[in-house]
């Protein structure tokens, strides 16, 4: 038994979908004429084309993507790339990375104001969390996104998270609550008109019912969500009503009816390629002709099944290998440019370490050059203030030194005139001797 999950369908609702020719889009892309914006759209059309069928194509899109987002510096296309990159690794199995992306796709959503990105973020970073069992986790981001919605009047978006939160309380085993948020996502569904929602909400109820052995109402809604799978031309979601309801009619013992439901399942699954449900679809006609004693088709029938079982699951483990080695080689590629991003680090940083000593040595220079130059000015100015002080002083001197002068001269005239008034009133010593001389002769 298999019941819709109404999870994935949400995630292209909030950015873009590839409604162009690819060949188109490429044009578009590689052309750097076009405007940035044309160019954003058109490599993120590719890369959702992609997504699905080959998720390692479309990671290596979405970081063109992102790269040239980066570089013409648009948010709304930075988180569309890390959004898509979360969804491709979520397509993978690899959950890890994808919640680490529907982050990143968050904090950008959060940051630009774009909460309908914001909400898509919440409900894709919940069914991660559901993937990983982690059911309270889950049901804590339905509710924010669910918040989001209703801020935003998005009915659709609205609907989209009950039905989400209607399966976390189912997967809690709180049938209740569950049957609470199935009902109010589909008053939702049918007043938006959202034929494929209303009826993937039509066959969880179904599959509850089952659960709590209401076959009667179980198949009601099966039969309900098969009508609307059909309207709406869902192949995949007629095949797994098919599938459920011959499982129920196996339960209520209507083998005829079984057989009939699992033979147009295993009709259908042929015409779609879908070996999965095929392969269920044998294992629900193997019981049912073991329940009618038919041993001999309850055999062939149960051998077909494990034959697809057993190429499932080897088909599996190629994939998984291929997975392993594409793995292996994006790790090997990320270890390789982790050393040499540290290498390169390490030499920027001993480059910058190498600049900062020679920075520092010439700031050195040149703050001892200003010292000296400093101290010399200084001793500039003080050898100027004692030459002027010399100078005042030597003028002082000189000043002083004619007022000496002056007066020595003063003194030596008077000297001189003294002498002169000495030597007219004195007789000469010549003069005396000489008369002495003669009275000594008498």
């Amino acid at each position: 038994m298999k019941r819709s999950t109404l999870l994935l369908f949400l995630i292209t609702a909030s950015f873009f979908s590839a409604a162009q020719n690819l060949d188109s889009l490429w044009k578009i892309y590689n052309n750097k004429n076009q405007v940035d914006t044309n160019r954003l759209k058109a490599i993120n059309a590719i890369a959702w084309s992609l997504n699905t069928n080959n998720p390692d194509s479309a990671i290596s899109l979405a970081e063109l993507e992102l790269q040239l987002a980066n570089q013409t510096e648009q948010k709304k296309y930075q988180g569309a790339a890390l959004y898509l990159m979360g969804l491709s690794n979520a397509n993978k199995a690899q959950y890890p990375k994808a919640v680490d992306y529907y982050f990143k796709a968050l904090k950008i959503a959060e940051e630009s104001g774009n909460k309908k990105g914001a909400g898509a973020c919440y409900i894709a970073i919940g069914i991660i969390y559901r993937y990983q069992l982690n059911y309270t986790k889950a049901l804590e981001y339905y509710l924010k996104s669910l918040k989001i919605r209703e801020e935003l009047g998005d009915k659709k978006g609205i609907g989209d998270c009950y039905s989400n939160i209607g399966i976390a309380y189912f997967d809690k085993s709180d049938y209740p609550k569950a049957l609470e948020y199935y009902f109010k996502a589909i008053k939702i569904f049918e007043e938006v008109g959202y034929t494929k929602s209303l009826g993937g909400c039509y066959t969880n109820i179904g599959v509850l019912y089952q659960k709590q052995g209401n076959f009667t109402k179980a198949l009601d809604y099966h039969l309900k969500a098969l009508q609307l799978k059909k309207e709406v031309d869902d192949k995949q979601g007629v095949i797994i009503c098919f599938s459920n309801i011959a499982a129920l009619y196996n339960t209520l013992v209507n083998y005829k009816l079984a057989l009939q439901y699992s033979d147009s399942c295993i009709k259908l699954c042929k015409e779609i390629g879908d070996i999965d449900d095929e392969r269920l679809a044998y294992q629900n006609l193997a019981i049912t002709y073991s329940k009618t004693n038919r041993y001999k088709e309850a055999y062939e029938t149960h051998v077909k099944f494990k034959e697809l079982t057993d190429s499932i699951f080897n088909a599996e483990n190629s994939k998984q290998l291929g997975d392993m080695k594409t793995r292996f080689e994006v790790e090997k590629k990320e270890a390789e440019l982790k050393i040499k991003a540290e290498a390169q680090e390490a030499i920027s940083l001993e480059e910058k370490k190498k600049q900062l000593i020679i920075i520092y040595a010439v700031a050195g220079v040149l703050l001892l050059v200003l010292v000296f130059s400093l101290f010399l000015f200084n001793r500039f100015r003080i050898t100027q203030k004692q030459k002027k002080v010399i100078e005042e002083q030597k003028v002082l001197v000189d000043v002083a030194y004619e007022k000496l002068h002056e007066k020595n001269k003063e003194v030596t005239d008077s000297i001189i005139y003294a002498g002169r008034i000495q030597n007219a009133l004195i007789t000469s010593e010549k003069y005396i001797q000489s008369r002495l001389s003669r009275l000594i002769k008498k």
